[in-house]
């Protein structure tokens, strides 16, 4: 299964672009995997914040093939252990071609992404900026790669 992290606007800070990377090249060694970033929309002092998921959900949308798994990264979401996130992903890639996880913008996602997402995940019930849950998904990921070959990163 190919694994996509797509996220809405650019990390600000190298360091954590530098962590992200790092943990995207430990992953390689388990599947493929790549990162996207849809460009943040100019000029949103002039749009609602409702424009602004709709011109964003638009963007997320585009990246969708049919038979993709659209997983959003949302408050809402399902939250889970690293085990278990780990057991959900493996049951992913029996099912699933190729799997989208999405971090949307400062708003959060427009009705038609919600319509079109197969299941929402959440990391906390605790709000974390854009740049660190990027770094967050990526590490989990990651873990979840190795809790599946049963390597020793995560300790239970």
């Amino acid at each position: 299964m190919k694994t996509e992290l797509i996220f809405v606007g650019k990390t600000f800070d190298k360091r954590f672009d530098s962590a992200i990377d790092d943990y995207i090249k430990r992953v390689e060694h388990y599947m493929p995997v790549k990162v996207t970033v849809i460009p943040a929309l100019k000029n949103t002092k002039n749009i609602s914040e409702e424009q602004q998921k709709t011109s964003e959900g638009e963007l997320i949308l585009r990246q969708v093939q049919p038979g993709d798994m659209l997983v959003l990264c949302d408050e809402r979401g399902k939250e889970m252990r690293s085990v278990e996130f780990a057991a959900w992903l493996e049951g992913l890639q029996a099912r699933a071609r190729r799997l989208l996880l999405v971090i949307g913008g400062p708003y959060g996602f427009s009705k038609a992404v919600y319509d079109r997402a197969d299941s929402l995940i959440s990391f906390s019930r605790m709000t974390f900026s854009h740049q660190m849950v990027r770094l967050i998904l990526a590490e989990q990921v990651y873990r979840a790669c190795t809790i599946i070959k049963g390597e020793p990163y995560h300790h239970e």
